[in-house]
């Protein structure tokens, strides 16, 4: 930085009460002048002081299309409102002049406020506050609402400093984006987009997709951004490009580049004349960096800055890093210039970046020319998705994959980028069949579907992919210009150019009249998109037109966030390829295995090979048994998989996802199965940053062979059936209560008065909803544990819940009516619970008894072995409270005597046995889902003559001695007081006796 720019910025970070408001006006000028934003001459006369607005007032600060109103001290609420007020009529009137979109800024120098006008009103998008030394903070917060600045490197760190959700220019945009969709969301063409946008994410990613004005419009600008930078990649400026051209791509038609930019779900904002002025200034915004040189997938990048964590985690969004993608690509991928690549969840585009980069680099060395090198790489290496942001971020992640060399080369051919939206997994598979009489024909139930009608196209025509997109954009072109109502023109010209045949004839004249009757009703622009994206999926489907390798990272959706509908398919699906693994780990299972099997059953021909991302509970977890066998049963029609050893990745540091995970290897071997061998590749290592390319990563990594280790029938415990899962006391405040004072006139006996006692971990809507109060009959009132009040060898204090219950187990309706207190309470729980919930799918008897895990309590035996569902070690203690339920942090199982019960919590509790049980944990980061983990390990069933059996019971009756002695502190934590009760024992020769033994026993 010069010396003069620290200088000012030295002057301008201090308040001092000696400065006047012309002086700092004139370092601000200053600093602007002095500062990297690459202002042209011309430019500097735009950075006016004191700028004539023609009615007396005066700008103090101009810079384009940004106003700056300055302070001497905005730290009085007095001044900063007249400053604000002051600086709304600025904005306001330079719009009005100039036809602009104007923004305003607002500083003392120390303080920098960023606003822009909705509705006649000032509204703050962005502040800083300055301290000494941050320059650099000013200067990328001023470059992105001025962006002024050009050529910047689009690295990870530009783009999440200058374009991600923390930036100026995306809280500005973000801000303008919102207003204007917020004044225009009942229009009918944007109702129906978003619609349909939110019946594909329901599809792609179930009961977590939530349905927000504020996802639907992070996507809209997503989207929008990336087809911007598409057009820069070919070296177009965009800035210069009216806005429905850009989002139409109409360019890339004109360029004979298909399958990037079209018509989509998000190109409402050109249908407004706000939207399109807001187009521009994006524009302008994302030209400041230059697109032409790309080295990884930086859409990627963009997509995790600006969708916020929480959202990526709720929908499962973590794109795979580069240096996974590449080795991967680089592992399976040998022969790239014979192979054909398919990612058949393609997300952003990672895999297809490195896949594309190792086929033109082979295609280079091999002396191909750049048109033959284009046409190769889109005939080989092609990309899938249900989402429809991933898909718009993969096509562009495809053209900078090739890069603007190539693209711009005088002599390449017409493109066609080989990105299509579609539902890989084929879901309806029972149920629709899309191939008839030789038509590709695309129906829509009347509910779930927009169009009653059918599309019928020639199969054939699929063979060619440029004729078929220009086919289909020819049709709804044709469609759209047509004046409503009138005679449906003919397609013999159509016809003529792109060569079809006579016989195809009748069958797209029957399609364009379909089309053009959607069109008098509305609905043009939709079919057109699904038309385009459906087709080559079904046809990369047909045996001869599979390819040789698939790679990528299958969604890891979770059961229990399905839909019930996709619940219900998942299972029906996973039965019949024996991948079902019973309903009660239903909760443990994922989409990722089903993915796997059916897009090597649809889209990889037998011989071919694949690597993909999975869970790591993928190689060694027992509910992928069945995906593990590499056989699937007659519904993959003889479809097989002869596994190669995978790699265990759960061991690098930091973590990339939000899950362990693994690569699995293999090819498809058509009834000749090779089961996923116990042998793998162990990675270790600590990256330098997770989305390092490979060559920062590799010197970090150390890969070494080892076994895995797997749980099974002729291991497993005894006791494995005999321990389930507490109850789910969810809703929390409908459910979990503390006792109250009564009135001044007290209570009848057997009464008690209760309010929802609330918790920190509850979420929305419930953590946000009032407390439930009641007096109810005391009977309905129990004491209960969960995984916080148990600790080695000793519970704690219980807390309260009021269920449905006598002594017998559930009381039904009838018996709940004849209890009025508890009655009236039920009846606001299932009120609240009825207008809460996310899915009609369980009513609130149905919730509290989810798999019978309350009823199976009753009756309450007299003794109980209890431990953590979850935890960094295992923890165990007995239960003898008959009136006590177990909560689902802990489960829980019921012990023939005292010695049994001391003999399980010894062995439980014992550190080596959380040692052994680490590898069968089921992991998130770190192995802490512990489940029924332990019991993949050999515990023996309880012999009382078994002398080693009896010492390790009468070693747990002295640890439990030595813990209830423990004074427990109400006020620390209870992971802590976990720690330091197992530290105790641990430190005694008890405790020492016990590690030993139960080493000897069970390892």
């Amino acid at each position: 930085m010069p010396s003069s720019l620290s200088d000012t910025f030295a002057r301008l970070c201090v308040r001092d009460n000696r400065r006047t408001e012309a002086e700092i006006q004139a370092d601000v000028r200053q600093f602007i002048l002095d500062a990297p934003f690459e202002l042209e001459e011309d430019d500097l006369s735009l950075v006016q002081l004191e700028s004539q607005l023609g009615d007396r007032r005066r700008i103090d600060v101009e810079v384009g299309a940004t106003v700056i109103e300055v302070k001497r001290d905005l730290r009085a609420e007095r001044v900063r409102r007249e400053a604000e007020e002051q600086l709304a009529g600025y904005v306001a009137m330079r719009a009005e002049q100039t036809g602009l979109r104007y923004v305003g800024i607002l500083t003392d120098g120390t303080a920098w406020h960023c606003y822009h006008v909705v509705d006649a009103e000032l509204r703050q998008v962005s502040e800083i506050t300055l301290e000494a030394g941050e320059i650099e903070r000013l200067v990328v917060w001023l470059e992105g609402v001025l962006a002024t600045t050009h050529g910047l490197v689009p690295t990870t760190d530009a783009i999440e400093a200058r374009l991600g959700a923390t930036s100026s220019s995306y809280r500005l945009d973000r801000a303008t984006i919102s207003a204007i969709y917020q004044r225009n969301k009942s229009d009918p063409s944007i109702v129906m987009k978003r619609t349909l946008w939110a019946r594909l994410l329901t599809s792609a990613l179930g009961t977590q997709f939530e349905d927000s004005d504020e996802l639907f419009i992070e996507h809209t600008l997503l989207v929008n951004s990336a087809e911007i930078i598409a057009h820069a990649v070919l070296g177009l400026h965009p800035e210069t490009i009216t806005p429905v051209a850009l989002l139409g791509g109409e360019r890339f038609d004109e360029s004979g580049i298909y399958g990037v930019v079209e018509p989509d779900f998000f190109d409402w904002v050109v249908e407004l004349e706000d939207g399109r002025a807001f187009v521009r200034t994006l524009s302008r915004r994302l030209a400041r960096f230059d697109w032409s040189s790309v080295e990884q997938d930086v859409l990627k990048v963009l997509y995790e800055s600006i969708i916020g964590a929480e959202t990526r985690k709720r929908l499962g969004e973590y794109y795979t890093p580069d240096w996974l993608a590449h080795i991967v690509v680089e592992e399976t991928v040998d022969t790239p210039l014979t192979q054909r690549v398919l990612d058949a969840a393609c997300g952003s585009g990672t895999f297809l970046f490195h896949a594309i980069r190792r086929y033109l680099s082979a295609a280079e060395a091999s002396g191909m020319t750049v048109p033959e090198q284009i046409n190769g790489v889109t005939r080989h290496v092609i990309g899938m998705d249900l989402h429809p942001v991933a898909v718009t971020l993969a096509r562009v992640t495809y053209l900078l994959a090739i890069g603007r060399e190539r693209l711009t080369h005088p002599q390449r051919r017409t493109i066609q980028i080989p990105v299509y939206l579609g539902d890989s997994l084929q879901w309806q598979e029972q149920s629709l069949d899309l191939w008839s009489a030789g038509n590709l024909t695309i129906r829509a139930d009347d509910n779930r579907e927009l169009f009653e009608s059918e599309l019928r196209f020639p199969d054939i025509l699929l063979d060619d992919a440029a004729r078929f997109d220009e086919l289909v954009n020819e049709l709804a072109n044709r469609a759209a210009r047509r004046r409503p109502g009138s005679a449906v023109p003919s397609l013999n010209a159509v016809f003529q150019r792109l060569a079809i045949a006579q016989q195809h004839h009748a069958v797209i004249d029957g399609t364009f009249r379909t089309m053009c009757r959607l069109h008098d009703e509305g609905r043009d622009h939709i079919w057109g998109y699904y038309v385009r994206n459906l087709a080559r999926p079904m046809w990369l489907a047909r045996e001869a037109n599979r390819v040789d390798v698939l790679v990528g990272n299958p969604p890891w959706l979770a059961y229990r966030n399905m839909t019930t509908d996709m619940q219900a398919a998942f299972r029906r699906m996973s039965e019949v390829r024996g991948l079902w693994a019973g309903a009660e780990q239903a909760t443990h299972q994922d989409l990722a295995g089903l993915f796997a099997v059916r897009a090597c059953q649809l889209y990889l021909r037998s011989g071919g090979r694949f690597g993909l991302v999975m869970p790591n509970t993928t190689i060694d977890r027992d509910h992928y048994r069945g995906f593990r066998t590499g056989r699937y049963g007659d519904a993959t029609v003889g479809m097989a998989i002869a596994f190669s050893a995978p790699w265990d990745l759960r061991r690098i540091r930091p973590h990339f996802f939000p899950r362990a995970s693994s690569v699995i290897f293999g090819m498809r071997a058509d009834r000749h199965p090779i089961p996923m061998p116990e042998e793998a590749e162990i990675w270790t290592g600590r990256l330098p940053t997770t989305n390092a390319s490979w060559e920062q990563a590799n010197p970090t990594l150390t890969r070494t062979q080892g076994r895995l280790r797997r749980g099974g029938a002729l291991t497993r415990s005894p006791y494995a059936p005999a321990f389930t899962q507490g109850a789910i006391f969810s809703p929390h405040l409908a459910f979990v209560v503390e006792e109250q004072s009564a009135s001044a006139l007290g209570l009848p006996a057997g009464r008690i008065s209760i309010r929802s006692s609330r918790s920190v971990y509850e979420r929305k809507p419930w953590k946000q909803l009032p407390d439930l109060t009641g007096v109810v009959e005391s009977e309905f009132v129990r004491p209960f544990y969960t995984g916080e009040n148990v600790f080695p060898y000793r519970t704690g204090e219980t807390g309260l819940v009021v269920v449905p219950c006598n002594a017998r187990g559930i009381s039904d309706r009838a018996q709940i009516e004849l209890s009025p207190g508890f009655n009236q309470w039920w009846e606001r729980a299932e009120e609240i619970w009825g207008r809460h919930r996310t899915s009609e799918r369980l009513s609130l008897f149905e919730q509290i008894d989810y798999q019978s895990k309350l009823s199976k309590q009753f009756p309450i035996p007299p003794l109980r072995i209890v431990y953590n569902r979850a935890g960094m070690h295992v923890v165990a203690a007995k239960v003898s409270n008959r009136r006590a339920l177990i909560a689902n942090g802990l489960y829980w199982a019921s012990v023939r005597t005292e010695e049994e019960a001391n003999y399980l919590c010894a062995i439980l509790n014992a550190p080596v046995t959380t040692d052994l049980v680490r590898p069968f944990m089921s992991y998130g980061k770190d192995e802490r889902d512990i489940h029924k983990a332990p019991w993949e390990l050999p515990i023996p069933t309880f012999d009382e003559s078994n002398r080693i059996h009896v010492r390790l019971a009468q070693l747990g009756a002295a640890a439990e001695q030595i813990a209830a002695a423990f004074i427990i502190n109400s006020n620390l934590h209870f992971a802590a007081t976990r720690r330091h009760i197992r530290q105790l024992i641990e430190g005694t020769p008890e405790g020492r006796e016990i590690d030993e033994i139960v080493y000897e026993l069970i390892s």
